[in-house]
């Protein structure tokens, strides 16, 4: 397989976890400036970042990693249904190939929703010397019901509504992408799914950022990432944002992101003084 090249601005090819998957490169490559590795929604793929991804390389003088997992985007499809432990196994198994196959030197995760919950399983469990901090952005932890019912909402969107029409733009395999994550989510077992416990071995600086008005979750899933991360937590809620706060909130997240790169740089610069 072809080495990754940084400087191609078209979307590549990496193999991890045992699956082809769809990446894009932006800005310095890992030798030369941390790498930001952003990882996606439920939902989600790099389409689906819009144009944050780019907006965050040039605030930040980062490189920036994005990847569509497995089932998701133009990555090779998954296997239904997905197990419950899906977020653990992206965490500890996938997503180290992941950071391996493009020679990560030093990073720091920016997570969404599910991909923040991978985030912080990864920082926590995995202890990946490599990591510097960890950005959780509507992050998920223990399920509430407010979030099950939204969840819930969108299996009838999918099914009778526009939303299967909406992603199919995105998901080269629409069926996977959604019916892995709303599957799982709505499987009766998953509502004792509970991952508080990975955060008591996250070691380095948290960023969590959580939209006022998110319909998926409440400011609960932030608090507990205050009062368990044994490292400095910053936390960050947005007024008039729901549960995407870098389409809802593009600018104050590049802000947030952006001071949040530079006091962990500072922090690096001292130590080596």
């Amino acid at each position: 397989m072809a080495p990754i090249d940084w400087t191609c601005s078209d979307t590549q090819r990496i193999r991890a976890g045992g699956a082809m998957l769809e990446m894009m490169c932006l800005g310095p490559p890992p030798e030369q400036a941390t790498t930001l590795v952003l990882l996606h929604e439920g939902l989600g793929c790099i389409a689906l970042w819009r144009d944050f991804p780019l907006r965050l390389a040039e605030a930040t003088g980062c490189g920036v990693l994005v990847f569509s997992r497995q089932g998701y985007g133009r990555s090779d499809p998954c296997d239904l249904p997905r197990p419950l432990d899906y977020m653990t196994d992206e965490a500890v198994r996938v997503l180290p190939e992941v950071l391996d196959a493009i020679g990560l030197r030093r990073g720091i995760l920016v997570g969404h929703s599910d991909g923040a919950s991978i985030a912080a399983l990864h920082a926590g469990r995995v202890g990946d010397a490599r990591i510097a901090g960890v950005v959780l952005m509507a992050p998920h932890f223990f399920t509430e019901p407010m979030g099950l019912k939204s969840i819930a909402e969108a299996r009838e969107a999918y099914r009778h509504g526009d939303l299967r029409s909406r992603l199919v733009k995105y998901h080269a395999h629409v069926d996977a992408a959604f019916l892995g994550w709303n599957g799982a989510w709505l499987d009766p077992d998953f509502t004792r799914w509970d991952i508080r416990d990975a955060l008591d071995g996250v070691s380095v600086p948290v960023l969590a950022i959580q939209g006022e008005a998110d319909q998926y979750g409440t400011r609960a899933q932030v608090d507990v990432v205050a009062e368990r991360v044994p490292a400095e937590v910053e936390l960050a809620l947005l007024p008039d944002c729901r549960h995407s706060p870098f389409l809802d909130q593009p600018q104050r997240c590049l802000d947030l992101l952006r001071g949040f790169v530079l006091r962990l740089q500072r922090a690096t610069a001292d130590l080596a003084s």
